[in-house]
């Protein structure tokens, strides 16, 4: 049995942000992307799923799914017209990049959770590779507390990813 509008306009409300940002990320176009968190509202919608705990991840797999059906379907078109913009590049995404993106796109909405301190030092440690003492002088405080934010960082980002649909 569908759910009723006002729950619905709900989870639009309480989720489409997030969502529209994570589908723009893969597909490049905002759209798109609306069209894509639309559809994905839907299907919601005419499911029902009992447990509203898991709902946001529930979304993000389906807007996920969405993204790489869509981007499915037009590989196996064939081209007329090349993909290119306004400055000759080529905008369409190769099949072999997509989660990559997907991946990309996730990891960023995951990192904006977490707190600008928890952050910066969990940027500065694990993806520039500074070491704690020179991540502890970048940042203008102690090495133990770079290691403490870090801990705590690689935990609420965990638990973001979880949030967020991500299987490990």
């Amino acid at each position: 049995m569908p759910m009723d509008e006002e729950a619905v306009a709900a989870i639009y409300r309480d989720h489409g942000a997030a969502l529209r940002r994570f589908a723009r990320g893969a597909v490049g176009s905002d759209e798109q992307a609306e069209d894509i968190v639309q559809e994905a509202i839907v299907r919601v919608w005419r499911q029902a799923p009992e447990a509203t705990a898991g709902l946001r991840a529930y979304l993000y797999r389906t807007v996920r799914n969405l993204i790489v059906d869509q981007h499915r379907q037009r590989s196996r078109r064939p081209r007329t017209v090349p993909a290119q913009g306004v400055d000759g590049f080529d905008r369409a995404v190769d099949a072999e990049r997509i989660d990559e993106l997907l991946d990309r796109v996730v990891m960023e909405e995951a990192l904006m959770r977490l707190t600008r301190d928890h952050r910066e030092a969990l940027v500065a440690v694990h993806y520039r590779g500074l070491s704690v003492h020179e991540a502890a002088l970048e940042l203008g405080i102690p090495a133990g507390t770079v290691k403490s934010r870090c801990f705590y960082a690689l935990k609420a980002l965990r638990s973001a990813l979880d949030e967020l649909g991500v299987e490990r």
